[in-house]
């Protein structure tokens, strides 16, 4: 076990799950921004080159042991092809479809991460946790208020995306338990980055000073989301950061303000109240479960 992994308690990974899910929701707002000129591979390229660089010289300089010769490098591949499947199909998706119909398919990952934890990492879901997700995703649904049933060939695609980035999620728990977040970033950014280099000869297009600039930030703010998560995960059950997801959405509506002058609709202010209530009740549930084991664990070396 890598000393990194030693546990501080759910509330730590939840913070670093927020901050990391904020850093996500403007890497969203920036391929938004990006998207318009240039094709996913390419800013998913720039994107992965960036982590890559600054993960490995990291790595290297703290001599983290490699992640080819773990007997995880096989997950780390999958989690790898099921990231790049999950970005490829909900931006393809959001051709399609409205945001509001977007955003409350993909929001179905948090519900899905809660059940594979249960299945695949013989968590154990307490009460608090399943109110805190069904109700941020409620939260969702309001803030989002679908108007009209979606297609049903977008709408399986951004499910089927939903599906990928759970099942990602779930694997970040799974190989954090013996690998370091370092290692996890580069050798995940690297096999992405070989993946959408194959595409260049059709989708190539150089940037100009803005694009290279935009595309460089973007490396920067996702290699700093990146470690916040995979940070978050190693130090809470994927069950306790499922319903934290959803603050993404709160941040998209900042985000969408700051940039664009886009300014919510009364539902949306009520969807994002629901969400961070959602939020503080899994905070407050998971203070209240690290006291009852302290105090059961004063109990039991008193009784010794």
């Amino acid at each position: 076990m890598i000393s990194g992994s030693r546990e501080k308690g759910p509330i730590a990974g939840i913070a670093l799950a927020c901050a990391g899910y904020a850093c996500f929701s403007l890497q969203d707002a920036m391929v938004k921004w990006l998207v318009a000129s240039y094709e996913v591979p390419e800013i998913l390229f720039m994107r992965s080159l960036v982590i890559v660089l600054v993960a490995g010289v990291l790595v290297r300089y703290r001599r983290h042991p490699s992640i080819f010769k773990s007997p995880y490098r096989g997950t780390v591949a999958l989690r790898a092809g099921l990231m790049l499947l999950a970005w490829l199909l909900f931006y393809n998706a959001a051709r399609y479809l409205g945001l509001a119909e977007l955003t409350t398919l993909y929001f179905s990952a948090p519900i899905i991460v809660l059940i594979l934890s249960i299945f695949v990492l013989k968590e154990k879901v307490h009460a608090g946790r399943w109110i805190a997700c069904i109700g941020g995703f409620i939260g969702v649904t309001i803030a989002a208020n679908p108007g009209y049933s979606p297609n049903l060939l977008p709408a399986a695609m951004c499910i089927v995306a939903g599906f990928c980035w759970a099942w990602s999620t779930i694997l970040i728990r799974l190989v954090s338990r013996s690998e370091t977040t370092l290692t996890q970033m580069y050798a995940t950014s690297l096999i992405f980055g070989i993946v959408c280099a194959l595409s260049f000869p059709w989708t190539w297009k150089t940037p100009d000073a803005s694009g290279w600039v935009l595309m460089l930030t973007l490396g920067v703010i996702s290699t700093i989301g990146q470690f916040l998560l995979y940070e978050g995960f190693r130090y809470a059950p994927a069950s306790t950061l499922a319903p934290i997801e959803y603050s993404g959405l709160v941040w998209a509506f900042v985000y969408g303000y700051v940039i664009w002058a886009e300014i919510p609709a009364t539902n949306v202010f009520a969807g994002a109240l629901l969400i961070i209530a959602s939020s503080f009740l899994l905070i407050l549930w998971e203070r209240r479960m690290e006291g009852a084991h302290r105090k059961k664990d004063e109990i039991l070396r008193r009784d010794r």
